[in-house]
């Protein structure tokens, strides 16, 4: 007995031994086989009801787990809506739905794993309500159960297909029923299900058997009734079924834009004056977002709808409070974006507002009379105040509202309890009454206009006809916000061709989405951007049948999730996909028989059906043993078929084999193994890599075995395990999302014993990137085995591709260190292959496998990585991609190493584009940068980072993060008219945002009346004018300038003699200018001695000319006969000859010595140096003696005319020259106002005079006018001007005049047009 113990302690001892070793070995040594935690139960349950199986298991591998009923498998697929299976955290369930004798049976769940297998069973017994219930198991049936010796058969034939309809519209579905034999007057029973729930007659379904046919009418069609239809026909012997999808489309908005009607309205937690209304939102927008959401409500026997909020809500829930107890209410919803509202939704379920409880006992039978009264509860005294509330609690949260409810008190008065509900700000002691006015009856409440963002916290009282009771206890601070955040967006859409008008679309569900409603699926034609919804209800798996599609069109899809807090974004397009029938479906593929088709069941003949075909190592999609040395030909089979379903089905498939397996590395008992990427990886990443290796004796292969259970990410991978001297055979696997690949062909046969050699193995994994026309990058990875030394560089070898072995040529003369060589001795169009070699102290080691050949050429769309600097001076790096898929990725890497750390590069990528942005450049950020993007053709570029570069863009970083305004000219001092002192510079460039700031002696100038500055955003020309310079302006003027983040400034120092030369300098203009403003001489007195001894005295003179009504400054001299006025007037040039006067003032004297006064018929005026009276039309009055006298303030002049009456009927001066007679003028004709409609014509006419002829301009507001179409003027016979506004509108009205002149003179006369409306008139 003791040796036998000590045996086995020594047994233990060495399994455990055995145990670490295996540990230390490989690490999947963890693996055990399963085991039932918590085995299923049986069940007893009713028709009709629905069951449900729970299981635990563990395991590791993780066991995959089959539900088996009487040893059948259980395809959910197969049954739509009957099973539903669920794993989450190692614990299993199988649902069965609406439970029928036919699911009486026994149950099996068997898990298994690669080490080993374990079953549990539960039966599961369904009873009718007849009878009383056996204790006995019934016996599973088996075929069909006869009654009355009848068997029945039934053939549904004549199905209706997948149909389409539009809100508003009416539908029929219907199918033709054949059950054999045929009896008189039988009826089967027939059930119409929507999405596995049983539909009831109602005013919007009505339902119809007519002996062969049954009939579903849709009397109108809302969104709600979008889904799939099931008609189940079921005799005494069996029923049979029949599904197709029906899709609902939105009405046409009743405004253009307009969203389309929510959906779904429901009414949940209806109290006595409370109800919490639920829907879910629209598919479609209207093309733009949804702003919100109204409810309207209306009491049952009315139709008077009337709205419950005031402003729109964005959460799809909403408490509508103040309802009348007792009252029946219905209600609708209303979507509403910038458009406009769309139409309403279907009206909800009617609902009472009354306590919960009445509502039950309505519900429920009536109790049986039993004689007996029972009193349940003492009867409440009256006059009792009522307790304090219980269970207070906050049920929901948003930004719009917050619904508190609690239960009542168990101490209440006779009558019935209301109650007030009080608020208080969290922190504070300050409690407030919401409802003041009214208490409420109902045990919920909802409160409004809370503000965002601020933390409550809430209490409730009781009150009755005896007071108000004492407040029950506050609940926790509540902060007002949505709690329900909007789900993210969904993962990878994957879209799979079913028929020749449908497609099948699957998708990764949104991750962390909280009270998930569905998703919504959209479509668009290649080339269109247009997306159109696929479904208007949301569907609630990953995976749909879009329906209704073009065939032959190419189309896109994307996904939407959505909440009760909105809907997410969109996904990412998926890969186009062709409209095409798969193999083995038709057009008409869509509605099934027996096997319901539709979103959350079997989609019908799909293009990829194969079922996992249930390896060890999960869902393996080729058989490990299919392969062997004889069977190449049917692995380059069975690789182009994966290539082609792939191709063809656009959804990811399984990789085809790895191949050049290749040793690394070889000590006694294990070898290290490398090998290739497959040719095609199934269009989705490769998640790792399967080994398995055989034995060969004699040359005959043994069986294969797994070197590992789980699967290695590197393409190199340890097999240990193996036995010294022996030689194996190895094949691999790859794997992706699809399942696990075929294997390769198997390997060459490897003897397993230790390499002694001194020069190291062979590098490996050799990869080419970057390929232009003339260069590319080599990376690889060191030799697993070092040799005796380290490895000290290596050598890159380089041949044609269709070259023989001699052909080989190093690209280096000197070994380097690096694990990657950019090679820049390529031929455009010729293609090459790579090879490795490394060196240490002992020599150069043997050369890696050569890589698959390369063509050196730049491929068309080919970008390279640029560097930019932004204007804040932030430095990064950007490489766009145009030809990516929706699993592509951009990979930045630093010495060819990814980058994975965010210290010193900050990546973010948008779209086609990424950047890497540096967040402090240093240094230590020197090396060659590199972007690859992956699932693409090799897309990628690099960038060196050189010391020198490095330089230049610090350099260019700091002038784009402190820029500076160049100048022209630097602030300079100019004098100006009048002495007027002027800064000024010129800006080279600055926009019309610049900014300028004026400062004088670190104090800041602004406009006024000393200072007046102008910036010309045009010129970039900066001034500062001054009018003087006094002494407190000494110092140093500075115009500093601001466009954006650029500045720049310039100084100008005024102070000691230049300030006072300056100031000299201004005072003296400014007078000069003052004097110059009057008379003055512009040559001075000077003396000239004439040939004949004659001594001439002149100067030159300058008198400014004004002119003034009734006086005029004039020159007037007394000439002798050496000097003609002309050449005194023309050269300014006064001779001793010349008396000259200086600024006399005329003044026109009547006989009697009074001055004249000037009217209408009486004037006078200047004419160049001549001046002038005019009377017209004279009468006997004005005969008489005219006189003019002139005077300088000393002495006077005086000149007279006699006016007898005789000659013509205008009298003029006898001293007045020619020219008064032949002088331009208007003789008269036009009035002063002309008021005329709008809408009419305008013609005034006038006559004019004037030898020359005049020249006649009319003007407007004092501007010319031009002849058009609208103004017309014309000159008759020399004499009569006219004037014509064609059609007078209200824009004519204003002051118009007619200039005449010649050289004689010039006149004027003026006018006004008034022009009215006859509305405004009236």
């Amino acid at each position: 007995s003791i040796s036998k113990v000590s045996q086995e302690n020594y047994c233990h001892k060495s399994d455990v031994s055995n145990e670490e070793h295996h540990k230390r070995m490989n690490k999947d040594s963890l693996m055990h086989a399963p085991e039932f935690v918590i085995k299923p139960r049986s069940h007893t349950v009713w028709e009709k009801q629905c069951v449900r199986l729970h299981c635990t298991v563990s395991g590791w591998p993780d066991p995959r787990v089959v539900w088996y009923k009487n040893n059948v498998t259980i395809d959910p697929m197969a049954h739509p809506g009957k099973y539903k299976l669920e794993s989450s955290y190692n614990v299993h369930s199988l649902e069965i739905n609406r439970c029928d004798f036919d699911d009486t049976a026994q149950y099996r769940v068997s898990a298994m794993n690669s080490k080993g297998e374990l079953s549990s069973f539960a039966s599961i017994v369904v009873k009718r309500f007849k009878g009383e219930v056996e204790e006995a198991l019934p016996m599973p049936r088996h075929g069909l159960i006869s009654e009355y010796g009848i068997t029945f058969d039934t053939h549904i034939v004549d199905g209706f297909g997948v149909s389409f309809g539009r809100e508003g519209e009416t539908m029929s579905l219907g199918a033709t029923v054949i059950i054999s034999p045929n009896l008189a007057r039988y009826q089967p029973e027939v059930q119409w299900y929507r999405d596995d729930v049983l539909l009831q007659p109602s005013k919007w379904c009505h339902m119809h058997w007519s002996g062969d046919k049954a009939t579903l009418t849709l009397t109108h069609l809302n969104k709600e009734d979008e889904g799939l239809y099931t008609l189940r026909i079921t005799t005494k012997s069996k029923y049979e079924t029949y599904s197709a999808y029906v899709f609902v489309r939105d009405a046409d908005a009743e405004v253009e834009g307009a969203p389309g009607a929510p959906l779904d309205v429901k009414c949940q937690d209806a109290n006595k004056d409370y109800v919490i209304v639920t829907w879910k939102q629209p598919a479609v927008d209207g093309g733009s977002s949804i702003l919100g959401y109204f409810v309207d409500r209306c009491e049952v026997g009315t139709t008077h709808w009337s709205q419950c909020n005031d402003t729109p809500i964005k959460f799809a829930r909403f408490p509508v409070t103040g309802l009348v107890e007792g009252r029946s209410y219905t209600f609708r919803v209303r979507a509403v974006n910038k458009s406009g509202m769309s139409r309403p939704s279907r009206v909800s379920e009617a609902v009472a507002a009354m306590d919960p409880a009445d509502r039950a006992r309505m519900r429920g039978t009536s109790a049986p009379w039993t004689g007996q009264i029972i009193v349940t509860e003492e009867e409440p005294a009256e006059g009792v105040v009522p307790g304090k509330p219980k269970e207070l609690e906050v049920t929901e949260a948003t930004k719009n509202y917050v619904v508190l409810s609690w239960k009542p008190p168990g101490e209440r008065g006779h009558e019935g309890i209301m109650y007030y509900v009080e608020k208080c700000v969290s922190g504070t002691d300050s409690w407030q009454r919401v409802n003041t006015e009214i208490p409420v009856k109902s045990p919920r409440f909802a409160l409004f206009d809370l503000a965002e963002g601020k933390a409550y916290s809430f209490r409730v009282r009781c009150c009755n006809s005896a007071g108000v009771g004492e407040p029950s206890e506050a609940t926790e601070a509540t902060t007002v916000g949505d709690k329900l955040d909007i789900p993210s967006a969904p993962g990878r859409v994957v879209p799979t061709r079913n028929t020749d008008t449908s497609v099948v679309v699957s998708w990764e569900a949104s991750r962390d989405a909280k009270e998930l409603v569905g998703y919504y699926i959209e479509a668009s034609i290649v080339g269109s951007n247009k997306f159109e919804p696929c479904n208007n209800k949301p569907v609630k798996g990953t995976r749909f049948i879009c329906h209704g599609l073009v065939t032959g069109e190419s189309y896109v899809f994307r996904v939407k999730a959505l909440n009760a807090a909105g809907l997410s974004e969109c996904s990412q397009e998926s890969e186009a996909i062709e409209v095409k029938a798969a193999i083995g479906a038709g057009a008409g593929a869509g509605a099934t028989s027996s096997s319901p088709s539709g979103p959350s069941g079997s989609s019908g003949p799909l293009a990829t059906g194969s079922k996992d075909k249930g390896g060890k190592r999960g869902s393996v999609t080729w058989a490990p043993d299919l392969v062997t040395e004889s069977v190449t030909d049917s692995v380059t089979e069975a690789t182009d078929e994966v290539k082609g379903q792939a191709k063809f089905s656009a959804v990811p498939a399984s990789p085809t084999p790895p191949y050049g397996i290749s040793v690394l590395e070889c000590v006694r008992d294990s070898m290290v193994l490398a090998w290739k990427q497959p040719t095609f990886i199934g269009g989705a990443d490769i998640t790792g890599y399967f080994v398995d290796y055989r034995e060969v004796i004699n040359g005959v292969p043994g069986t294969w075995h797994e070197a590992n259970v789980k699967s290695v990410s590197d393409r190199a991978y340890r097999v240990s395990d193996l036995k010294e001297n022996r030689k194996y055979q190895f094949q691999v696997r790859a794997a992706n999302m699809a399942g696990v690949g075929i294997p390769s062909l198997p390997s060459g046969t490897f003897v397993c014993e230790e390499w002694t050699i001194a020069v190291p193995g062979p590098p490996h994994d050799l990869q080419v990137t970057e390929v232009r026309a003339n260069t590319l990058v080599l990376l690889y990875k060191p030799p697993v085995y070092q040799g005796r030394d380290p490895v000290n560089g290596f050598y890159i070898d380089i041949k044609e591709a269709d070259a023989e072995e001699e052909a080989w040529r190093g690209v280096n003369e000197k070994a380097i260190l690096t694990n990657y060589m950019k090679i820049k001795i390529l031929k455009e169009g010729e293609t090459y292959v790579f090879r490795v070699r490394a060196q240490n102290k002992a020599g150069v080691g043997k050369a890696s496998e050569p890589t698959e050949p390369v063509l050196a050429e730049t491929k068309p769309g080919t970008t390279e990585i640029v560097v930019d600097v932004d204007d804040d001076g932030v430095i990064s790096m950007n490489f766009a991609c145009s030809n990516l898929t929706p699993d592509s990725k951009f990979v930045w890497s630093k010495n060819y190493e990814e980058i994975t750390d965010d210290t010193r590069i900050t990546v973010a990528t948008s779209g086609g584009k990424s950047k890497a942005t540096f967040n402090m450049l240093a240094e230590d950020d020197i090396g060659i940068y590199s972007c690859a993007v992956t699932h693409t053709d090799g897309a990628g570029s690099s960038y060196t980072l050189s010391a020198e570069e490095l330089k230049k863009l610090l350099e260019l970083s700091h002038d784009h993060k402190f820029p500076i305004i160049p100048l022209k000219t630097e602030l300079a001092v100019e004098l100006q008219e009048k002495g007027r002192i002027r800064f000024w510079l010129q800006a080279e460039k600055i926009s019309a945002n610049g900014k300028i700031e004026y400062v004088f002696n670190d104090n800041s100038l602004s406009q006024g009346e000393k200072y007046k500055m102008n910036f010309n955003k045009d010129t970039g020309v900066i001034e500062m004018i001054m009018e003087s310079l006094l002494p407190e302006d000494e110092g140093t003027f500075t115009f500093q300038l601001q466009d954006g983040k650029a500045t720049n400034q310039s100084s100008l120092v005024l102070i000691g003699d230049v300030f006072k030369g300056l100031q000299k300098e201004s005072a003296f203009m400014r007078k000069e200018w003052h004097r110059k403003q009057g008379p003055h001489f512009v040559e001075y007195l000077s003396y000239e001695v004439t040939p004949e001894c004659c001594v001439i005295l002149k100067c030159k003179v300058r008198m400014p000319r004004h002119r003034v009504r009734g006086n005029s400054w004039i020159m007037d001299v007394s000439i002798s006969s050496h000097t003609s006025p002309d050449d005194l007037l023309l050269t300014g040039v006064c001779s001793l000859y010349v008396c000259v006067c200086v600024c006399q003032s005329a003044v026109f004297l009547s006989d009697r010595d009074s001055a004249i006064a000037f009217t209408d018929r009486i004037k006078s005026g200047v004419v160049g140096e001549q001046l002038w009276l005019q009377i017209t039309e004279p009468t006997e009055k004005d005969k008489g003696k005219y006189a003019i006298e002139f005077h300088d303030g000393k002495d006077g002049l005086k000149r007279t005319v006699e006016l007898s009456g005789q000659g013509e009927a205008t009298a003029k001066f006898q001293m007045a020259p020619y020219f008064l007679y032949n002088r331009a003028r208007v003789a008269g004709g036009l009035p002063d106002v002309v008021t005329i409609q709008e809408l009419k014509a305008l013609n005034l006419t006038c006559n004019i005079s004037g030898e020359p002829l005049p020249e006649v301009v009319w003007l407007k507001n004092e501007r010319e006018i031009v002849s058009d179409g609208h103004y017309v003027m014309k000159l008759e016979a020399g004499k009569y001007a006219s004037f014509t506004i064609t059609t007078v509108n209200t824009a004519d009205s204003g002051k118009y005049s007619i200039l005449v002149k010649n050289k004689y003179g010039t006149e004027s006369a003026d006018f006004t047009v008034s022009v009215f409306s006859p509305d405004s008139k009236k």
